[in-house]
């Protein structure tokens, strides 16, 4: 890292970490200056306090975070690739330049001010991962609005529900959507939606295929509005703490909170965590799977990579589409670089054996990430980018699969007990929290500033609480052991669910598990495993029953055994492959009337699936 020439007696990776925890203002202070194209020089680092949650990162200061992405590149290098948008059709990829790509914003900011939307105002994007969608983004930040992306697999009552609570005047969608093979009636969907949302005046409508779709008085053929635009759209100068961007985190929380991103501190964290946590160089092809509707999208597949002047990959299709070597025939087509996947998608995976990843060239790839796999990342929508990973560090030091390790710069994770004791020593579990604020953090929930002080201030004064329980290693190094929501009781012993589904996924057997607990007369309560098989294996309920109660008491403890093994032949999951457990849970416990709304669910007959599999295992 250059600026740490500047920084007194640093040298090495753990050095350098050590100073941006205990020097944080000057290590933030040279990096936002070095790394960012400012149009006036911000005054103050920061202006934080946890305790109150208040967060404030580079008052003073203004830039624009389009002109961050694309036009300091189109200075230096317009023909490089910015984006290589790897289409549903496999072996149908289209490259974008930087200096397309910027024209493409351009046209679509001076579209979006033509049609009324302002400063300050929010516009919703319901589309797939594609170039226009990341033009929309940009063309947002470009005229300071605020934009509201949601994941395409929402159902029109969960994108309404978006819409009004951002108060939208302006939506961008497409005629349809292709993925996987299948076609999506994305703009029959906002139809749907905006029949509810009074705010909505118009809405811009991308073709990405030939189908002409009904249009209605406040629709508009995006394609055709933007070529009546031109090329020079004149930037917004904005305040480092003006919203860039609302994010909905999905709805296994209950109600969605809009949690709200801002200009400078979030694009600078995403930028750095990009370079440093990767390996990212000049040059390199950056593979981020996330559709750009989730966190891991937006910091990974378009800011990040697109500050750093790097070359990105939009994928529209699904790991398994025209078959499981997707990703690997990817790799070796476009010389990925950096891989990034989804942890669901990588276990999806694992039941196909490894025969469609070693038909394939993967010389190209240096790095291989998950968020929560083989290089195992923290990230969240709170954190907006990757708080603690295995990268960087120094150049000899171990990676342990599976486990998130290492604080990244300027992240100071500390463990808290049930009482809200800091727990200082290692090898030792705890809820994980942060003591110091970071410019990537979500700064409120949108309209709600006291139910994001009551979520993440609340419950550890003076420290972030990331909703995550985690275990601290004899070496020092963090795991992540589980949303502390999904923690049971079982005879007194509190034990994290996701403990027990990693003892479990680790049978030969097993392609994926959920745990819950239910409630058990004499224990408190018990432990429920749903298991699906790997696809081809053959065995029998009795022995794999035994096989994963001697693997989890081996590894675990007995207690932690499931009392119960329910065989599914999927699970339930939302659009972004979350495993509903509250869906579970409700199963479980005989409450089918308390199932709620499962119209985020991926495929809601997997729901009919497990009932009816449940019922047989209690005739049993």
């Amino acid at each position: 890292m250059p600026e740490s020439a500047g920084f007194e007696g640093v040298s090495g990776r753990d050095a350098l970490h050590d100073y941006s925890v205990s020097h944080g203002e000057s290590f933030w202070d040279a990096v936002a200056r070095q790394r960012l194209s400012w149009i006036r020089p911000f005054d103050a680092v920061q202006d934080c306090d946890l305790s109150q949650g208040r967060i404030k990162w580079f008052e003073g200061g203004k830039l624009n975070v389009s002109v961050n992405c694309l036009d300091r590149h189109v200075h230096t290098c317009p023909e490089r690739v910015a984006l290589i948008w790897e289409r549903d059709e496999q072996g149908s990829e289209v490259r974008y330049t930087y200096r397309e790509l910027l024209d493409l914003t351009c046209r679509l900011g001076n579209l979006l001010r033509r049609y009324g939307v302002k400063k300050g105002d929010c516009v919703t994007i319901y589309m797939p991962t594609c170039p226009l969608a990341v033009a929309s983004m940009l063309a947002c930040a470009r005229i300071g609005a605020a934009h509201n992306v949601v994941f395409a697999g929402f159902s029109s009552e969960a994108l309404a529900e978006r819409i009004r609570d951002a108060q939208s005047s302006t939506v961008i969608t497409v005629n349809q959507g292709v993925r996987g093979g299948k076609i999506a009636e994305l703009k029959r969907t906002v139809d749907a939606a905006v029949q509810s949302c009074p705010t909505v005046q118009q809405v811009f409508v991308a073709m990405r295929t030939e189908k002409q779709v009904e249009m209605t008085d406040r629709d508009f053929a995006l394609e055709e509005e933007m070529l009546k635009e031109d090329v020079v759209c004149e930037p917004a100068a904005m305040d480092s703490e003006d919203v860039l961007f609302l994010l909905y985190t999905s709805g296994s929380t209950g109600k969605p909170k809009g949690l709200v991103h801002t200009q400078a501190g979030y694009l600078l964290y995403a930028a750095l965590t990009h370079r440093y946590v990767f390996g990212y160089h000049d040059g390199d092809v950056f593979g981020c799977v996330a559709d750009i509707g989730w966190i891991t999208g937006h910091s990974y597949t378009v800011y990040g990579p697109l500050a750093n002047g790097g070359t990105t990959v939009l994928f529209e299709s699904t790991p398994v589409y025209p078959d499981p070597g997707r990703y690997w025939d990817m790799v070796e087509r476009l010389r990925i670089n950096q891989f990034y996947g989804a942890p669901t998608a990588i276990r999806l995976l694992i039941k196909y054996g490894d025969q469609w990843v070693k038909k394939y060239d993967r010389s190209s790839l240096t790095t291989l990430g998950s968020d929560y796999f083989i290089i195992c990342f923290v990230l969240t929508s709170e954190t907006g980018g990757i708080c603690i990973a295995p990268k960087p560090s120094e150049p000899d030091a171990e990676i342990v699969p599976g486990m998130a390790m290492r604080p990244f710069f300027g992240i100071k994770p500390v463990l808290m007990d049930t009482e809200g004791k800091l727990l200082t020593s290692n090898n030792t579990s705890g809820a994980l929290c942060m003591a110091q604020p970071w410019p990537g953090m979500a700064r409120t929930i949108h309209n709600n500033h006291q139910r994001f002080f009551e979520t993440y201030f609340q419950p550890y004064p003076g420290y972030f609480f990331t909703g995550d329980g985690a275990y601290r290693s004899q070496e020092g190094y963090y795991q992540i052991t589980g949303r502390l929501d999904d923690v049971i009781n079982v005879s007194g012993h509190r034990i994290g669910t996701a403990e027990i589904e990693d003892v479990v996924n680790q049978c030969s057997a097993v392609a994926e598990s959920a745990v819950i607990g239910y409630s058990h007369n004499i224990k408190g309560q018990g432990v429920y495993a749903f298991v699906v098989l790997k696809k081809g294996v053959d065995i029998q309920e009795a022995d794999l029953s035994k096989q994963l109660n001697n693997m989890v008491s081996e590894k675990i403890a007995k207690y932690a055994c499931p009392d119960f093994i329910q065989l599914a032949k999927r699970l339930p999951k939302t659009r972004s492959g979350k495993i509903m457990r509250r869906v579970l849970r409700k199963v479980v416990d005989s409450d089918l009337d308390g199932l709620g709304d499962l119209s985020t669910l991926d495929d809601p007959a997997a729901v009919q699936e497990i009932i009816e599999g449940h019922e047989k295992l209690l005739s049993k």
